[in-house]
């Protein structure tokens, strides 16, 4: 460039300098809409050359116009756009370094936390702390040093809006990829996410889990108790996940705490029974088929069916926990349909198996309800009588002893 052009363009970046710091929110805005219509998609040394080597001069300007007003929202949609437009620069490094140097990692992350914040705010904020990240492992250290982890799981939590929520999954994924120092805050943030009450969430949750599992390689016991709670959500996708991640976990060391709590969900507790009991009048009389404990006791009878199809050892590791006796007590507790169905196709599948269960099961059942369950498992319930259905819950079946091999 000739001296005469370099003069022109120091003489212009000059005077859009005075401009930005002498204008006010509209001029501001105004220039920031101008920037990102002609500087979207630039390179490094592009935006050098439209700045007249001055870039960080405005970058430095943005940034701190940003950290001041970001609280109150002040064009807030512009200033990450127009600060994206620097940071997914190719040879962007530069930029990155000034960016976190006074701070952008945080301020980002404050963001997120502002119940004020748009939607979309919070997304374009999460495109920059992706970028942040994707630049390599001491940045994604930098955001979990900065409390990263919880910001970005509380955000995924809180929003409304399914783009931002897939944007925070996918962060928090990238942050437990090839970092191996946070990589278990990760594991242990995505399950403390695991009891929220946004469907949406849960199921983004569960499906990140079963990625970063095989990044931690082992199963905290903590994720036992509250993946069973998921199992109550009234969300097919969100039990669909949940029972994924369950099978993902029978090759690691929670598998027995997990058999045990799918077995034990199948008798619901006194507590809940009382809290049933309670709702037991005419006008929650259609609400008893969507109670949680329900809907929790249909999915563990589900999951249970699937795992002992998918692996006889765990048919061989089931039926000593009591299965056999809980399953015909599911079969007869005639306030949900679903469970007595799930319950009994389990069950069905454990008789056709094991000659020891269907001699068990024949003997609790009587001739007559057990060739109507040979029949059709899957419809048993709704041609039992209640004295059937007592016979059921009264069940003393207890297989303890060394299952017979399979025919």
């Amino acid at each position: 460039m000739s001296s005469t052009k370099e003069q022109a363009a120091i003489s212009r970046v000059t005077m859009f300098l005075q401009e930005w710091d002498q204008g006010n929110k509209a001029v501001r805005s105004h220039m920031l809409s101008t920037f990102l219509r002609q500087s979207a998609g630039c390179t490094g040394p592009e935006l050098e050359l439209v700045f007249a080597q001055a870039d960080s001069l405005f970058l430095a300007r943005l940034t701190a116009w940003m950290r001041l007003t970001y609280m109150i929202g002040t064009c807030l949609g512009l200033q990450l756009k127009a600060i994206g437009v620097f940071l997914s620069a190719s040879g962007n490094h530069r930029y990155l370094h000034e960016f976190l140097e006074v701070g952008g990692v945080l301020t980002l992350l404050e963001i997120l936390g502002q119940k004020q914040t748009a939607e979309e705010d919070k997304s374009e904020a999460l495109s920059l702390l992706q970028i942040v990240a994707n630049a390599g492992r001491r940045y994604k250290e930098l955001i979990c040093e900065s409390y990263g982890v919880r910001a970005i799981a509380e955000c995924l939590a809180n929003s409304k809006a399914e783009d931002t929520q897939e944007k925070a999954r996918c962060l928090l994924e990238s942050l437990a990829q090839g970092n191996p120092k946070y990589q278990s805050q990760v594991y242990k943030g995505l399950i403390a996410l695991l009891p929220c009450t946004s469907p949406k969430a849960q199921q983004l949750s569960l499906q990140t889990l079963r990625i970063v599992q095989e990044i931690v390689k082992v199963a905290h016991p903590s994720i036992v108790e509250p993946l069973l709670k998921v199992l109550r959500s009234l969300h097919l996708e969100v039990q669909y996940e949940a029972i994924e991640l369950i099978k993902d976990l029978m090759h690691y060391e929670v598998r027995l705490a997990l058999l045990k709590g799918l077995v034990s969900l199948l008798k619901p507790t006194k507590e809940g029974i009382k809290n049933i009991e309670i709702l037991n009048v005419p006008e929650f009389a259609n609400m008893t088929e969507s109670l949680p404990v329900f809907v929790q006791q249909a999915a563990a009878a589900k999951a249970i069916r699937m795992l002992a199809q998918g692996s006889p050892t765990l048919s061989e590791e089931l039926l000593p926990l009591g299965l056999v006796h809980h399953l015909l007590y599911a079969m007869g507790y005639q306030d949900h349909a679903d469970s007595q169905r799930q319950a009994s196709l389990a069950l069905e599948y454990f008789v056709r198996t094991y000659p020891v269960v269907e001699e068990h099961v024949h003997k609790a059942m009587g001739d007559t309800l057990f060739e109507l369950f040979l029949a059709n498992s899957e419809g048993l319930y709704m041609k039992m009588d209640d004295v059937q259905a007592d016979i059921l819950l009264s069940n003393k079946v207890n297989i303890c002893g060394v299952v017979e091999e399979p025919e």
